[in-house]
Parts: C-alpha cells; sequence; structure tokens
C-alpha cells in the first residue's frame, strides 16, 4: 500500500461508527455495521481501502459519480491548478473555466441545446429544469413516471416516483401526474394543452435499472411537439458515456428540450450539476432578469475545472467505447449466472455499465450484497426497488477487474442461496 493506515484501526473504525450513530445517522450506522464496512480511508481508481487495510473493487462507483474511477490524476491535476488561482467565484466578473465548460458541454450535447446553468447537484438541476419549463410554456402540470428518481428536495421529489420518500413529506409542489416507465399510452393519456413536460430517464436508475421500449423515447417527443410540451431527459445518472454512449437519449436518437446533468461531471472528484436548453426557452428564463435563477456555489471555479478535464479524459481514453465494451461483457456474465440459479435471480439488464440484477426476494439481493462485500466488491440495491442490485463501475474498469467482479458475484450468489436453503430447510 503507498498510504499509511490510522493508528489503531480497530479503534479508530469504532469511534467514526459510534459518531456516526450518535451524530449522522443512527438507522444508517446499524445498516453500514450489518453489511461489515468500515471506514472508508483511500481510493484509486476502481479501488476503496477501509481504515484496516481491506481492499475493494468498487462496483457502486458512488451510483454513477465515478466515471473516471477514484482521484484521477488529470482530473486532480486541473484542480489543483485552479486551486492555486481562484477557487470560487466573485460572482461579478466572467468566469473562464464556466464559460469553457458551457462550450464544450455544447458540443456534447444531442440537439441544439446551446445554454448551461450550472449548480451543485442532480436534485438541483431538476430543480432549475422544472422552473425553466415552468417560465418557457407558462403551464404547470409536469408529466413524470413511478419509480423514477430525480431527487429529494421539495420540487424534485414531487417528480420522483417513489411513495415512501414523498408521503411523509405531502402536500408537495402540486400538478406532478405519475405514470407506468415505459408506457407512452399512458403518457398519451394524460398529456395535453396545460402539460408544462414531461421528465423522464433514458434509463431509470433508482427505479432498479430499467430500460424501455425502444419506441418510447420517440413517441414522448412525438407527444411533446404535439401539444406544444416540452421533454426533459434526466441525464443525471445515464449521461457521459455511462450507457456506452454519450447520452442515454442517443440509443434512441431523440432531442430532449431540457437535459438534466450531476454525478459524473465533477469527474469524482468535485460536486456540480448542470441543466442545459435551447437559446428560446434561455431567453424566455434569463431574458428579462439574468438573476431570476441563481446559485452562490454553482459554477464555481474548481467544479468547472473538474468537468472540463472530466470530458477531455472521457475522450483522450475512449471511456464511452471501454463502457460499451466491458458493459456488454459484464452483462452476458451476470446472464449466465441469472441461468444457474433461475430460482434466485429474476432477469439481468441494462446498457454499457448501468447494469441492475433483479432477484425474486428482495433479501436475496441483501444476502448476495453482504457476500460480495466479504470477498471485496462493492454493490448497492437501487433505491426505489430493493429486489434490484447495481453494477455501475467506473468507465475505466478493466476486464480483468470485470471477470474478478463476475466470479465474487458468482460464489456470493451461490453461497446466499445456500443459506437460505439451509434457513428454508
Amino acid at each position: 500500500m503507498g498510504f499509511q493506515l490510522p493508528e489503531q484501526p480497530e479503534a479508530f473504525t469504532d469511534e467514526i461508527a459510534a459518531l456516526t450513530e450518535r451524530h449522522l445517522n443512527p438507522g444508517l450506522a446499524k445498516v453500514l455495521r450489518f453489511a461489515g464496512l468500515g471506514v472508508e480511508w483511500y481510493a484509486e481508481g476502481c479501488y476503496i481501502w477501509d481504515a484496516q487495510g481491506r481492499k475493494f473493487l468498487d462496483c457502486l462507483g458512488g451510483y454513477g459519480m465515478f466515471a473516471l474511477g477514484h482521484r484521477h490524476p488529470k482530473v486532480l491535476e486541473a484542480v489543483k491548478r485552479q486551486l492555486d488561482l481562484m477557487p470560487m467565484p466573485s460572482k461579478i466578473m466572467f468566469n473562464a473555466p464556466q464559460a469553457r465548460l458551457a462550450a464544450r458541454l455544447a458540443e456534447k450535447l444531442p440537439g441544439d441545446l446551446q445554454y448551461t446553468f450550472f449548480c451543485n447537484s442532480g436534485a438541483e438541476a431538476v430543480e432549475g429544469a422544472l422552473k425553466l419549463a415552468r417560465k418557457g410554456t407558462g403551464r404547470v402540470k409536469f408529466i413524470t413516471t413511478r419509480g423514477s428518481y430525480h431527487g429529494k428536495t421539495l420540487g424534485s421529489l414531487s417528480a420522483s416516483g417513489r411513495e415512501v420518500y414523498r408521503q411523509p413529506f405531502e402536500p408537495l409542489v402540486p400538478g406532478f401526474v405519475h405514470v407506468p416507465f415505459g408506457d407512452a399510452d399512458a403518457v398519451a393519456a394524460h398529456i395535453d394543452n396545460e402539460t408544462a413536460a414531461v421528465i423522464v430517464e433514458p434509463i431509470q436508475g433508482e427505479g432498479g435499472i430499467r430500460t424501455p421500449p425502444d419506441d418510447y423515447l420517440p413517441r414522448l417527443r412525438e407527444l411533446c411537439d404535439r401539444y406544444s410540451a416540452l421533454l426533459i431527459a434526466d441525464e443525471v445518472q445515464t449521461g457521459l458515456g455511462r450507457t456506452g454512449r454519450w447520452w442515454g437519449v442517443d440509443h434512441s436518437g431523440v432531442q430532449p428540450d431540457i437535459v438534466t446533468l450531476a454525478k459524473s461531471l465533477g469527474g469524482g472528484i468535485l460536486p456540480i450539476g448542470s441543466f442545459s436548453a435551447n437559446e428560446t426557452l434561455w431567453h424566455a428564463m434569463f431574458g428579462e432578469n439574468p438573476l431570476l435563477h441563481t446559485s452562490t456555489f454553482g459554477g464555481n471555479e474548481l467544479a468547472c475545472a473538474a468537468g472540463l478535464a472530466t470530458l477531455q479524459v472521457i475522450e483522450e481514453e475512449g471511456l464511452v467505447e471501454n463502457a460499451r465494451e466491458i458493459g456488454n461483457y459484464l452483462l452476458k456474465g451476470l446472464q449466465q449466472v441469472q441461468a444457474e440459479y433461475p430460482d434466485f435471480i429474476q432477469e439481468v439488464r441494462g446498457r454499457g455499465l448501468m447494469i441492475g440484477i433483479e432477484f425474486h426476494e428482495a433479501d436475496y439481493g441483501e444476502l448476495t450484497i453482504t457476500n460480495m462485500i466479504q470477498r471485496g466488491v462493492i454493490a448497492a440495491y437501487t433505491l426505489n426497488n430493493p429486489k434490484v442490485i447495481r453494477m455501475e463501475p467506473p468507465l475505466i474498469l478493466t476486464r480483468a477487474q470485470a471477470e474478478f467482479a463476475l466470479q465474487v458475484f458468482a460464489e456470493s450468489v451461490s453461497a446466499a442461496r445456500e443459506l437460505v436453503h439451509a434457513v428454508n430447510a
């Protein structure tokens, strides 16, 4: 190891776990203890080490945040260089990293999405997109999908599609209609001349890595055009190569009116989110008042320097192509495990390095995750569908690392299945 562990690592781990339970989140602390997880200490590439020196292959990838892996040297270098110049914006002068990142995104975004607003998270990006849709159309009705995840702020939570997170905070923002994901007919039944926008993930992430029918997004585009509504593509989790294309919508050739982005844009180094749109919408939002929507920390020099380096690395290292190639290999290998244990695993699905493994019971997945962690691979279930384990490793994942992940997954499924059978015997 090229780093030093804390003195008395076991005592250190107990201390941090106790502080977490006492001052942060008691329930989460108990879950982490049960799973046998320690204190994260060092990370590099596709690996994380805990404070006791245990090494883990990261197949969770920070829920899509670590597209470039941990501590990518080119992103670190760009951030350190900017740190020595000016880390945060004055807010009253031109901001070079922000302007350059907006221009680079305009080159990559689908269609004519020329303008970008930078914020700090995916939820903030969705909040801005909803405001933009309201201002651009003069309407307040939104159509969204069940099982979706767009954030947990009040507005973004109104768009999200799982009641367990929504119900405790009702009444939420009015005007949201939730329909089944992948069902264009359901959208057609609710869209009308009062609809501001349809907001949708190209692939549902927290809903269980659910891919829609091939004609789904094209039909939503057609419906939005028919009723002069906007199509918002939430690419927070699917964007920047995760699915084996630059954007999730690229698989269907659809051009949305608004795109939200976050997670991987910061290169796993700094938080940054954004929403982007065309000139007409931007003028409707900011034409009369350029300060109608603002963010104190959004678009800061450090985060934008990380974003610029991230786009450069994705291009130079061919990570979109690697996600497609290694993702196909991983998907086929996982499907082979499913075929071996059809009574335990219901389905394996996904695109690129965004893969979901659905178990027949949520407990099966939980036991499998615990076994994977014990064998040195980190994974987790999807937030809105606990039956589904996600595989979202960094886009830099190698063939050898994918092989190791498959080996550990197969061993963990076998061990979990044996335990279930022993308990039920």
